[in-house]
């Protein structure tokens, strides 16, 4: 008999809640005298026109933003786990709310007629809420953390293909290595850094508000899994090379297909141990009268990144490849140039105006098409060949696309389902090819500034393409100012525009005061 884990996650629900609020009351009681407490409070407006915020204004904010006005307060707590001790502990709470316009959503009722919904961003979110434990190398975390790329330049690039934090965090259970350890033997010429987490999603209120009902299928209850192994040469060197896969995915839940408001099929996948394991480790796939398969919705991406010092002023040059894949024939390179593919030129100590700059090219266009045809699932044809097609990047027959809350959980330049004005929930421009250009860099010791450029072209899904490709020209410029007078407190400016039939013609204005600190504990 097959050990059910359902009744396990209800149990680690309650560690998830407890344990990071255990953690915080007992700070005064747990800490040592140089223990430090991080303090943040914030307020975010923004205003603009039409019915999104510019791209540049929501894009990579862990889904704090979507509407084209808003007025947002957050404030987070956090005692960072500490690196000069053999033994750690952390834990952070983030609560983030606001009011924002109206977005209008069709949607389709019982009766076969539509009528619009209208969303708002929530009054009240617990935007993060964890608590980590670490030993030597090693990390155990639980809850709601903010997860970015560990591989790219967060402040410039469009976003991870696989973990980009664009999207609200997903509760899970992670546990790795805290950062790039030496591999033994190797002499420090080779490190490793890797983790794997589990969770599940929390969206099924939003999903059933959000969806149209009107086709396709949405699924509830899911779990979510992430994987990623990196391996690195010797960071001190002039020349290194980092190297490795990402891979998430979607499993269980209760999927159900609906047709002009009616549910016309409803599947549901219990989640047992032994299907666990073999979705997280795939070593074997499972057996059925039409072939073999693995459970679940599974996509990642393989990562390169060439980094080169220059002899003089500690500049840098980075060259780096996300190569993503859906399935088989993308997991083995049979999509020809798909990938996130990037340039970056680190100053250093050139210039102080100038920090950094970044190129970066990405095309999907090359998804396997979308027809998908194996001799397995048709016994006695005498058709004898494979013909891989059907892997549309981060969508799926029977789960959800790869999104939380609407937001896409992989790069936001692939546009969201949010976006989706008819309550389609899945990707509908995934095939695409697009650059972005960004800078950033210092007036003075107390200003900062970013710009960046991007322009990309659509022409639908593999199995829904467009007849005539939408395109999207946004840009944005940026300025921070540090108040001298006050320490901790700074300002943010943000001017940005779209332009274009994808994402829609969006132009806005966000300001953002920030004050924060820190304290011991004693």
């Amino acid at each position: 008999m097959s050990i059910q884990i359902i009744p396990m996650f209800k149990g680690c629900c309650r560690i998830f809640v407890l344990l990071p609020l255990f953690f915080l009351q007992s700070l005064q009681a747990k800490a040592d005298e140089d223990s430090e407490i991080l303090w943040e409070v914030s307020s975010m407006a923004n205003v603009g026109d039409g019915e999104f915020a510019p791209y540049y204004v929501s894009a990579l904010q862990h889904g704090k933003v979507f509407a084209s006005k808003g007025f947002y307060l957050d404030a987070a707590v956090e005692k960072p786990i500490e690196f000069d001790k053999r033994f750690s502990w952390g834990a952070g709470v983030e609560l983030h709310g606001g009011i924002s316009s109206k977005v209008s959503y069709l949607k389709w009722v019982e009766t076969g007629e539509t009528t619009l919904n209208d969303m708002r961003a929530a009054p009240v979110n617990i935007q993060q809420l964890y608590g980590i434990i670490r030993y030597r190398s090693l990390y155990v975390m639980l809850g709601m953390k903010n997860h970015e790329s560990v591989l790219l330049n967060n402040s410039l690039t469009t976003g991870d293909l696989v973990e980009s934090g664009n999207a609200r965090e997903i509760p899970q259970l992670r546990l790795g290595l805290v950062d790039f350890r030496n591999i033994p033997l190797t002499k420090g010429l080779l490190q490793v850094q890797g983790e794997i987490g589990i969770g599940k999603f929390t969206d099924n209120h939003w999903l059933e508000k959000f969806y149209s009902y009107g086709s396709n299928h949405i699924n509830t209850d899911a779990w979510f899994t992430y994987r990623r192994l990196y391996f690195r040469t010797r960071p001190s060197e002039r020349f290194s090379a980092t190297f490795g896969l990402q891979a998430a995915g979607e499993l269980g839940g209760t999927t159900r297909w609906f047709y002009q408001g009616r549910e016309t099929d409803r599947i549901h996948e219990s989640l047992s141990f032994n299907k666990f394991l073999k979705w997280l480790f795939p070593i074997g796939a499972e057996k059925s009268g039409k072939g073999e398969y693995y459970d679940g919705n599974n996509l990642g991406s393989w990562d390169i990144l060439l980094r080169y010092r220059l002899p003089w002023a500690q500049t840098v040059v980075k060259l780096y490849l996300e190569k993503p894949w859906e399935k088989g024939s993308s997991l083995g390179w049979g999509n020809a140039w798909d990938g996130l593919w990037g340039v970056e030129f680190d100053f250093g100590r050139i210039s102080r105006f100038f920090k950094g700059v970044l190129f970066e090219y990405l095309t999907t266009m090359n998804q396997s098409g979308a027809f998908h045809f194996s001799p397995d699932d048709y016994p006695g044809t005498t058709i004898p060949s494979d013909i891989h097609g059907g892997d549309e990047y981060y969508n799926n027959n029977e789960y959800n696309s790869y999104q939380n809350y609407g937001h896409g959980i992989g790069t936001p330049f692939l546009k969201s389902p949010i976006y989706n004005l008819d309550g389609f929930p899945q990707y509908v421009d995934n095939r695409l090819h697009g650059f972005q250009l960004s800078a950033n860099g210092q007036f003075n010791g107390i200003s900062t500034w970013k710009i960046a450029i991007s322009h990309r072209k659509a022409y639908g899904s593999g199995r829904q393409p467009r007849l005539h490709p939408v395109d999207d020209t946004s840009w944005m410029i940026e300025v921070g100012y540090r108040f001298r007078s006050v320490r901790g407190l700074s300002l943010n400016g943000k001017i940005a525009a779209d332009h274009g039939d994808m994402l829609g013609n969006n132009f806005g204005i966000a300001l953002t005061a920030v004050y924060k600190g820190a304290f011991s504990l004693k």
